[in-house]
């Protein structure tokens, strides 16, 4: 008799165990979910304007050879199934999804656009010159040029802080800005607000 009931206890325990890992598992997906939806929010930054270099996730609801990963090529434009070349930079994804979405009613019933920026590479400014780390950086928001020479290292013995100077592009035209370093450490009027693309020359 003792032994029927032994026998029956570890039966039952075993099956009690196996409900607790099967519900353990059940929640282990709704966990990664939630990761990969945070991501996903983070990526779809609505007030993001689009540059030349991103990488676009372009969704299109139920049409899946429109739905593509594009790179936003250096003349601004991407190129999609039916439509060829499109605007990209420039826009925010909304405004893109909008764009797209007028030009697609001539072939797709109602068609529903998703955009989300996979890659940001666009937004990257560059030091050449007489800094320790010379290269491409990240733009941060509202960064100066000040800030910018920090993340290059500093100056090398050799370096000319008195004539270092900016170089934009805007418009199709380059732009030259002057930038004392002296000048700038002692009054934060003198710093420079840096844009996409700016190209800082330590001489």
């Amino acid at each position: 008799m003792r032994r029927v009931e032994f026998w029956i206890g570890l039966a039952l325990l075993a099956v009690s165990s196996a409900a607790a890992a099967g519900q353990q598992a059940g929640k282990a997906p709704a966990t990664g979910g939630t990761g990969a939806a945070s991501a996903a929010a983070k990526s779809a930054d609505p007030n993001y304007v689009i540059g030349p270099q991103d990488v676009l996730d372009i969704s299109v609801w139920k049409e899946e050879q429109l739905t593509k990963t594009v790179p936003v090529r250096p003349d601004g434009k991407i190129s999609m199934p039916l439509l060829n070349d499109v605007q990209a930079a420039g826009l925010t994804p909304t405004q893109l999804a909008g764009q797209i979405t007028e030009s697609l009613k001539k072939f797709v019933t109602d068609p529903q656009v998703t955009i989300i920026v996979r890659e940001i590479n666009s937004q990257r400014i560059y030091m050449l010159g007489e800094v320790v780390r010379a290269g491409a950086y990240p733009l941060l928001p509202n960064m100066t040029v000040l800030q910018a020479l920090s993340s290059g290292g500093g100056f090398t013995q050799f370096a000319n802080v008195k004539k270092i100077y900016v170089l934009r592009v805007e418009n199709g035209k380059q732009q030259k800005f002057p930038f004392n370093y002296k000048h700038a450490l002692e009054s934060p009027d003198e710093n420079i607000m840096l844009k996409a693309g700016d190209t800082i020359v330590v001489p």
